[in-house]
């Protein structure tokens, strides 16, 4: 009779253990398209043995865990991986936009002096067509000096320059600002998934006292939280032993020394963005960011697009300078272009400039046309710093230089990008192959628990009916 009891006992424990694998498979499946959700595995063992005339007893099945497959390694690659791709897709997608706001790219083939012609769907709109129309403006005065006409249309194109030079430069600040917006964006983001993170982490030790690694759904949650934060910035994970599944989260300053960033469920320190830095920990230090969104963006800003503002800085004083001196020799009367506006920015014509006295001439002749010729030519003078020039080269390379150069940072960028995504997308299959769910393996979970429990539930019915058997026959 005892006998009969305990094996009662040790069905109803299997009954329980295949109902379980039966309800964690069926979970699984419910979860097959949750990117965040990592498989589930029920442990079964020996509930353990004990001693009887007839020999050691088993006191059945039971389940000793219920684990989710996971490979922490390629967790952490997934991680690593996604923060340098989201760098590369921010900077390039800043290079983008400059490139948009130059307006302009390179044509081999055209006969321009400058660049050639814009991206503007065949309009003319960049600084090298406007530069190359002043220059022939000035050629056609040189063969006509006695026009009005030509000199109105002189005066147009010098005003197109410039105009188009400070919409260039100006776009190329709004760039720069935009960048800046979206890194101050970015902080906020990652403050706020700081906290989330600090939140599960308090959750987790609650629910792991004595028991590590039980609670899977919060692990599951903050491992989708650490992907995130890779979006915006680089970090590492240190596992905190003896913390009931807690994690500090790292970063690295100028030095390489480490910067707490998060510690176990502690509140975090805020992270800020003074303009230049990215500060974080407490004491506040500046970080030495590898990847995440903020580095691109930070890199193509302060890196390729500044560049682009301070060579066409450089553009604008070499022509001020330049067609001023053979304009307006010895400073004998007013300049083409106003002596203080020597940036992109500032660039402007002479307040004295009118179309009804551009001179061709600095003579008494009044057909004469040096002046005119001389401006004409500057396109093909080579200027040389050694000899107290601004640039090296001609103004049309010095230009054709600085579009090909955000034209090259784009194009690097861009493949950088491609090849890491590719990468990344070859980690997540990695990781999706451990840890992802398949239909098929699943279904055939749920067969094999779904015959266990059903050989169970037979057992069970049989010693049922033999306990019948033996309490009605006592009985009769």
């Amino acid at each position: 009779m005892a006998g009969l009891l305990s094996a009662l006992q040790r069905t109803s424990q299997a009954l329980n253990a295949q109902s379980q694998g039966i309800y964690t498979a069926g979970r699984n499946m419910a979860n097959v398209n949750n990117p965040a959700y990592a498989r589930q595995r029920v442990q079964l063992g020996d509930s353990g043995t004990y001693q009887t005339p007839l020999g050691p007893q088993s006191y059945g099945v039971e389940v000793q865990a219920v684990q989710n497959v996971r490979d922490a390694l390629l967790d952490r690659q997934v991680v690593r991986e996604t923060s340098y791709t989201a760098s590369l897709e921010a900077e390039s997608e800043a290079y983008r936009k400059a490139e948009l706001a130059l307006g302009q790219r390179i044509d081999r083939q055209s006969d321009a002096q400058f660049v050639g012609d814009s991206t503007a769907t065949g309009a003319s709109q960049g600084v090298g067509e406007a530069f190359d129309d002043l220059l022939n403006a000035f050629s056609s005065l040189a063969a006509n000096p006695r026009s009005d006409a030509e000199r109105q249309i002189l005066f147009q194109k010098a005003q197109t320059l410039v105009t188009r030079m400070r919409t260039t430069d100006a776009r190329l600040e709004d760039v720069q600002q935009e960048l800046s917006d979206a890194v101050s964006s970015d902080v906020k983001s990652v403050n706020d998934l700081l906290e989330s993170i600090s939140n599960l982490n308090k959750q987790i030790a609650r629910f792991e006292v004595g028991n590590q690694g039980a609670a899977l759904d919060l692990r599951d949650q903050r491992q989708a939280k650490l992907e995130a934060l890779a979006q915006y910035v680089d970090f590492e994970v240190e596992d905190v032993g003896g913390s009931a599944g807690q994690i500090r989260i790292l970063s690295r300053d100028a030095t390489d020394a480490p910067v707490v960033l998060l510690d176990k469920g502690n509140d975090p320190a805020a992270m800020t963005f003074d303009g230049t830095n990215i500060l974080a920990g407490n004491p506040a230090a500046a970080l030495n960011l590898r990847g995440g969104s903020m580095q691109g963006r930070l890199t193509a800003r302060d890196g390729a697009v500044a560049d682009l503002r301070d060579g066409l800085d450089v553009l604008a004083a070499q022509l001020v300078t330049t067609l001023n001196s053979i304009y307006n020799p010895g400073a004998a009367g007013f300049d083409f272009f106003a002596a203080g506006g020597t940036t992109a920015a500032t660039i402007a014509l002479d307040p004295a400039l009118a179309a009804s006295n551009i001179r061709s001439t600095n003579t008494a002749e009044p057909g004469a046309n040096d002046v005119a010729l001389a401006i004409s030519d500057v396109m093909s003078r080579t200027f040389s710093q050694g000899g107290g020039d601004i640039i090296d080269g001609t103004l049309g390379s010095h230009y054709r230089g600085l579009v090909s150069s955000i034209a090259n940072a784009t194009a690097a960028t861009s493949g950088h990008y491609d090849d890491q995504n590719a990468l990344k997308r070859l980690v997540l299959e990695r990781r999706d192959s451990v840890s992802g769910v398949s239909l098929d393996e699943e279904m055939t979970d749920l067969i094999k628990y779904q015959r266990a429990f059903d050989a169970s539930a037979k057992v069970m019915q049989i010693m049922d009916q033999m306990l019948e058997v033996v309490v009605n026959g006592l009985v009769r």
